[in-house]
């Protein structure tokens, strides 16, 4: 992918916004890998909570403003990953003060209130998604 290709998906994704986080989805982080296979774009993304119930949603719009951002791939494939999860780490920090304004507190330290650490949470969603029984075996 040139760089020319990825600031025009990466410009037309910004205009995507999760529907229960009023900030756009690069913004947010949830964007983790973008790439090229053969003549279509494979974006890779994560969720802010395991089993979003706005994930077919969010899917079909990054889909859209993808093909609309580079209309010469045949196919753009999006592809959810869960592990690692979202944090509120993963936001940029203009995201994060954007959110305190539109929300009213810190969504890194009231992460960190209820968690303790990523490292706490990302067990917590090892053990959710079976993942820890998988290092056992």
């Amino acid at each position: 992918m040139t760089p020319e290709e990825r600031e025009k998906v990466v410009q037309a994704l910004k205009k995507v916004y999760d529907p229960e986080i009023p900030i756009n989805i690069v913004d947010l982080g949830l964007i983790r890998k973008l790439k090229v296979d053969g003549d279509r774009l494979v974006i890779k993304i994560v969720m802010t909570a395991p089993g979003c119930p706005y994930q077919a949603y969010i899917i079909e719009l990054i889909r859209k403003a993808a093909m609309k951002a580079l209309p010469e791939f045949n196919d753009v494939v999006v592809e959810v990953i869960d592990f690692p999860p979202w944090t509120p780490f993963d936001m940029t920090p203009e995201a994060r003060e954007e959110f305190k304004e539109k929300v009213g507190y810190d969504i890194v330290q009231a992460f960190l209130e209820r968690w303790g650490s990523k490292e706490n949470y990302y067990q917590v969603i090892k053990r959710f998604l079976g993942l820890d029984e998988l290092e056992e075996s």
